[in-house]
């Protein structure tokens, strides 16, 4: 019995092994968030809350159906966190790492397993790439802990409060999961800006994708050794557009709810409001505020934050800030009656453009129909709906207060979309199409009327 079932294995494509991994994620987070030792003993504790708590960790999402504050114990949040590090970085860095741990051959079928994985389109240095990536990651989140745990020796009376405190927090924003464990994210720091800011970076360098990173990192050391490295496309083009839409969204929704929740207050609180809310829409889920006390343009602002999401190899989900940008420059070189589109003195393939655009509209066609169908299912208005699909698919984790309410469909809904969101469009697709097919012949073309 176990050989035809290894043969159909062998059969599935890359993207179809990478969706059923993450589904056997979601199934031993299942049961390790339901061991009876991970809880408190008043805490309420069904079976959906374990599936949808699981895809919210395996998604880095941070949506939750219960209070993580009441309902973990010290053994239950570091098996959160085991599960968070499992979807930040991803199933095949931590898989791969297991492999070369235990000495096993990194094969060919191992390394399209992490090409699709991580976004990639090469087949080499990939290994070496994961093994970046889980240094990088495992480093920014120690260096964020100590912070922290030392810092949070203010605010709590122990030093094993303050550092595990400091442990979660650095954990849960470098992986982007917007989990907390204080009860009320970050709302008791809305006044200290050190925190924020140690959070605002953690969340960035999270979320701006592990290829930056790896590449900032080769740059520095180029430097020092006199050595001269370049940036590539993907980095230049995704580190312009991550922070272009942070100072755009900060703007907007400074000037949007300037005289609506910022009436009254000073400068530096509208500063650090913004700029927090603007940052962690990329795929953080914290939060130092009430987003419902928001105006609703600011809210839509939000919905198209999240809909973009993070970078594409990176902790986030979404539609990813590449994908955004080839939209937006495939609309403004067609605008100008170019047949090719440059940037940074590059031209891009006319592939990605086509794949970006697939994205963008399937994108759209989900949480559209997910927004009707929540309308039928819910008894929540418009906006709450569409903020909570939204934060869903892009695995951000920010809520108007609804996820604890929905039906059995909404949350099995929002249980889907978070899942999507993680393991991407492309892949989510892939996965019904199976193995890419040769062209065996072509047709004649034939032009039709557009626009």
């Amino acid at each position: 019995m176990l050989y035809p079932l290894r043969i159909k294995f062998r059969k599935l494509s890359p993207a179809q092994l990478i969706v059923s991994f993450y589904i056997l994620a979601v199934t031993v987070s299942t049961i390790l968030l339901s061991l009876p030792f991970a809880h408190n003993p008043a805490a309420k504790w069904s079976f959906l809350d374990a599936i949808f708590t699981a895809v919210s960790a395996v998604s880095v999402t941070g949506l939750s159906t219960v209070d993580i504050s009441q309902t973990f114990n010290t053994a239950g949040i570091f098996i959160l966190m085991f599960v968070l590090q499992f979807g930040g970085i991803g199933i095949m860095t931590l898989g791969t790492f297991i492999w070369l741990v235990f000495r096993k051959k990194i094969g060919l079928k191992e390394r399209r397993l992490i090409m699709t994985d991580q976004n990639q389109t090469s087949l080499s240095g990939l290994v070496r790439l994961l093994r970046q990536i889980l240094v990088i990651i495992l480093t920014i989140e120690l260096i964020g802990a100590l912070v922290l745990g030392v810092y949070f020796l203010n605010y709590f009376p122990d030093w094993e409060e303050a550092f595990l405190q400091g442990l979660f927090a650095s954990v849960s924003a470098t992986t982007n999961a917007g989990f907390d464990i204080t009860g009320s994210s970050l709302f008791m720091f809305k006044h200290d800006y050190f925190v924020q800011i140690i959070n605002m970076l953690l969340l960035i360098l999270g979320a701006i994708g592990f290829p930056v990173l790896i590449e900032t990192k080769d740059y520095l050391l180029s430097r020092n050794s006199g050595r001269r490295t370049r940036f590539s496309l993907y980095t230049k083009l995704t580190t312009f557009t991550f922070f272009s839409l942070v100072i755009l969204g900060a703007i907007a929704i400074f000037l949007l709810d300037m005289n609506h929740f910022f009436k009254g207050m000073s400068w530096h609180e509208r500063l650090f409001y913004s700029l927090f809310q603007s940052i962690t829409t990329r795929n953080g889920g914290l939060a130092t505020m009430d987003v419902s006390k928001f105006s609703d343009p600011t809210l839509l602002v939000l919905c198209a934050l999240m809909f973009i999401g993070a970078s594409p190899s990176s902790v986030g989900g979404g539609i990813r800030t590449t994908t955004f940008a080839l939209n937006i420059l495939a609309l403004y070189h067609f605008s100008k009656g170019n047949k090719t589109i440059k940037v940074f003195k590059r031209e891009l393939l006319e592939d990605d453009v086509v794949k970006s655009f697939i994205v963008s509209t399937m994108a759209f066609l989900i949480c559209f129909s997910s927004v009707i169908t929540l309308m039928i299912t819910e008894k929540e208005p418009l906006m709450p709906i569409l903020f909570e699909v939204c934060s869903a698919f892009g695995t951000t984790g920010l809520s108007l207060g609804i996820t604890p309410d929905l039906t059995i469909i909404g949350k099995c809904i929002v249980i889907l979309l978070m899942f999507i969101g993680r393991v991407g469009i492309l892949s989510f697709l892939f996965m019904f199409g199976g193995n890419e097919k040769l062209t065996r012949y072509r047709l004649p073309k034939e032009r039709v009327i557009i626009g």
